[in-house]
């Protein structure tokens, strides 16, 4: 453990966090759980949104595509 603390005193604190995330005492460790659920909830947001708006982005969109291609929609 010795040579444990020399090396947190010369490469700082990541070094300890490093060794005792390998070893799985690291209580820091994040909530991978957590980040699944915000990704699939934003998803889910935009399938709701794009379903009930789905005709007013769509025309939105074209209606900026024609506005830079200088075309009428006709």
């Amino acid at each position: 453990m010795v040579q444990a603390q020399l090396l947190a005193a010369w490469f700082g604190n990541g070094y300890l966090r490093a060794q005792r995330r390998l070893r799985g005492s690291d209580s820091d460790r994040g909530d991978v759980p957590g980040w699944v659920m915000v990704t699939v909830m934003s998803a889910g947001l935009v399938v709701v949104i794009f379903g009930v708006f789905k005709a007013k982005i769509t025309d939105a969109v074209s209606n900026a595509i024609d506005s830079v291609t200088g075309e009428t929609g006709n």
